[in-house]
């Protein structure tokens, strides 16, 4: 049998920047086990499998490891093929999802935005090993839904972390979020993953649905611009809007080809 498969630089603003996603459209569901073996094949951060449900779509994403509930980098690059590459129409799209119904619509300039639930991290404790494994002690330590996600004092420290991953690996949780007040947008981050097979995520449009609402919060604004300081970097818009977050920006394909399975 043999598969479409599209690789997508989400959150891009240059041919080989943002977060590369793998996006398979199928006709129905192919195995889990399938799934996650093409996954780690690409040994992309994620990898979206989308089949039709009604007059919508269902989507799942998988990392080299594991399957996620959320992921939305992968489903940035998933609406941009449908809207460049399969002649989807529509001014939105909707994924149905294990984080329910996630929308994507297509702006003016090109850009795409995803409308996510928001995630309100609580203030907690510090745990040891968030400040071990990051080799600093962050200023404020927060548990969300999935992910920690601590503030650093400037952009210089979150540039400047090289964690160890062995000891981030321990933490109950898919990963950690560090985030700071930026030098030229209103915030920066960086996203570790170890848990889920991924040390560095070049960027996490599902972290930002944790971020923008702290930041919102922090900073008294609803439209914020942030940055994953990743090496590949991601430039995201962000803005609350009741209990949704919309999170911003460019997709650019990569790669167009033909799996054998």
């Amino acid at each position: 049998m043999k598969v479409k498969l599209y690789i997508v630089n989400a959150f891009a603003e240059s041919a080989f920047g943002g977060n590369p996603a793998g996006v398979i459209s199928l006709r129905e569901w192919i195995t889990e086990d399938l799934m996650q073996k093409i996954a780690m094949q690409n040994n992309l951060a994620e990898t979206a499998f989308i089949v039709p449900q009604g007059d919508d779509y269902a989507i799942r994403w998988f990392t080299p490891a594991v399957e996620v509930a959320l992921c939305g980098h992968a489903t940035l690059g998933s609406a941009h093929v449908f809207y460049n590459h399969l002649d989807y129409t529509k001014d939105r799209i909707t994924f149905h999802s294990k984080s329910g119904p996630l929308h994507v619509s297509k702006k003016n300039d090109g850009r795409l935005t995803l409308d996510f639930p928001a995630d309100h991290a609580a203030a907690t404790a510090l745990i040891p090993d968030i400040e071990h494994g990051l080799k600093i002690k962050p200023l404020e330590v927060y548990k969300g839904t999935s992910d920690y996600m601590v503030v650093l004092e400037n952009q210089q420290a979150i540039e400047n972390l090289s964690p160890d991953f062995k000891i981030l690996a321990q933490l109950k949780s898919r990963g950690i979020i560090a985030t700071s007040k930026g030098d030229e947008t209103d915030f920066v981050s960086r996203g570790f993953f170890p848990q889920s097979g991924i040390d560095e995520d070049p960027v996490t449009g599902s972290a930002h649905t944790v971020l923008t609402p702290y930041w919102a919060k922090k900073l008294g604004k609803e439209k914020l611009t942030a940055i994953q300081l990743s090496k590949r970097k991601g430039y995201l818009e962000c803005e609350m809007k009741a209990d949704r977050v919309l999170i911003s920006g460019n997709a650019r394909t990569y790669l167009e080809g033909e799996i054998f399975i």
